[in-house]
């Protein structure tokens, strides 16, 4: 059952991962080792970087943006486009666009007003210069980003008669392996262990995440809550009731400390566990490195990056084996790609990280459709959603472990009229 990260360092190494050993002092992006700084070589990275993702030569003719629109109807956000010609796409927000609303509307709407929408990649670079939205990186940016890009997929999708994954890749996996995704790291063990597997029976999973540790750095250990060595004890005993069939992996949320995150990663090794996710803070970069180091256990990570930088420095420096841009967080599935991308360049996996949304899983399973480099299961928070839709093309539950994926254009549903009539313009 245990995973050996040195395969992924051995095809790292085979995919073209390169390092020059200077003498003397080096940049920023250097290590010191003694009287050496190791700098990893960047350059395969950076032309991936400047390829495009959206495949442009499916439009014959520019996708002029008429309009876009933010509607609300009491939490629920949906974002809608229209093109010129009269095609129109739309996006179902994430939760966070109840604070986040005013960003899109200010910072982010005008700009895409008037541009040609097969210039997706191109238009996501520059707005992050548009009025400085840079200073504004993150979730900030990222969520509200993300809810426009999925609406002008969508639309762009129905246009060219293609699925959203088939805009921005190849179609590698028509069903989307999952894992269940469970919380409750401030209940009680018993109660938690009765929790996790009434997730894992509602869907009869075949893949589990736990939480161990408690909830970022310096915040309460969750162990001093419940009973005394909670982590200790909850990872033998998910192996122990889940049986050796079950793929298992476990999330920090950048809990621990170097010394902290190797003990206990060394303890997931001994159960077999796949992968470590966040083991230290997230953008402690070299500490994050420090751990995959000292582990065969993969380090997953990426949920709060926001920088294509940050995963350039993690994938070069073998920070991470496994990187998990969040599709909202991170400004949409084009930036996402190209994460992916890098990744794959050098050996390593993608598994995105799903974050709150009323269709996030769909926009998620869309990703992975088109992922080369997918890792074996990917996140999955039940299919409880306010949305009102129909799909034609695939039941949208979990059979045998996997979700297949609509088919049909841009994101493959078609939401209820009825339900987006109940949603009013939000205005600036």
């Amino acid at each position: 059952m245990r995973t050996n990260r040195r395969k992924f360092i051995s095809t790292a190494l085979t995919g073209g991962l390169a390092a020059m050993w200077l003498n003397g002092c080096g940049g920023p992006e250097g290590q010191r080792s003694g009287s050496k700084i190791r700098i990893a070589d960047y350059t395969q990275l950076d032309e991936i970087l400047k390829q495009p993702v959206l495949k442009k030569e499916l439009f014959a003719k520019p996708v002029i943006i008429k309009s876009l629109e933010l509607l609300r109807y009491k939490g629920s956000f949906l974002c809608r486009v229209s093109s010129s010609d009269g095609a129109e796409g739309i996006s179902v927000g994430h939760s966070g666009m109840n604070s986040l609303y005013p960003i899109f509307l200010n910072a982010l709407q005008p700009f895409f007003i008037g541009k040609d929408a097969r210039k997706l990649d191109l238009l996501l670079e520059k707005v992050f210069i548009y009025k400085l939205n840079f200073r504004l990186s993150g979730m900030a940016l990222g969520i509200p980003l993300a809810t426009i890009e999925f609406a002008i997929l969508d639309m762009l999708g129905r246009i060219a008669g293609k699925s959203m994954g088939e805009l921005i890749g190849e179609i590698h996996h028509r069903r989307v392996a999952v894992y269940q995704a469970t919380e409750y790291r401030e209940k009680p063990l018993e109660e938690s262990m009765e929790l996790i597997k009434r997730d894992v029976a509602k869907y009869n999973a075949h893949a589990v995440k736990i939480k161990v540790g408690g909830l970022m750095f310096m915040t309460k250990d969750i162990n001093a809550v419940g009973p005394k060595g909670r982590t200790e004890k909850i990872i033998p005993l998910i192996r122990k009731t889940f049986g050796d069939k079950m793929a298992l992996y476990a999330d920090a949320n950048g809990f621990y400390s170097v010394d902290e995150a190797i003990r206990v990663g060394k303890l997931l090794e001994e159960y077999g566990y796949g992968f470590f996710e966040e083991p230290v803070l997230f953008d402690w970069y070299e500490e994050t490195k420090q751990v995959a180091d000292a582990l065969t256990i993969p380090v997953a990570g990426g949920e709060q990056e926001y920088s294509l930088h940050g995963f350039r420095w993690l994938i070069a420096n073998d920070g991470l084996q496994i990187v998990q841009p969040d599709n909202y967080y991170f400004g949409g599935m084009i930036r996402s790609m190209k994460v992916a991308r890098m990744a794959e360049a050098f050996g390593k996996t993608c598994t995105p990280h799903m974050s709150g949304g009323g269709l996030g899983y769909l926009y998620m399973i869309h990703f992975v459709s088109a992922l080369g480099n997918a890792f074996a299961h990917h996140e999955f928070k039940g299919l409880n959603t306010n949305v009102q839709f129909e799909c034609k093309t695939s039941p949208l539950s979990v059979v045998d472990g996997k979700i297949k994926v609509p088919t049909g254009p841009g994101l493959g549903v078609e939401i209820d009229p009825d339900f987006i009539g109940k949603h009013e313009t939000v205005k600036g």
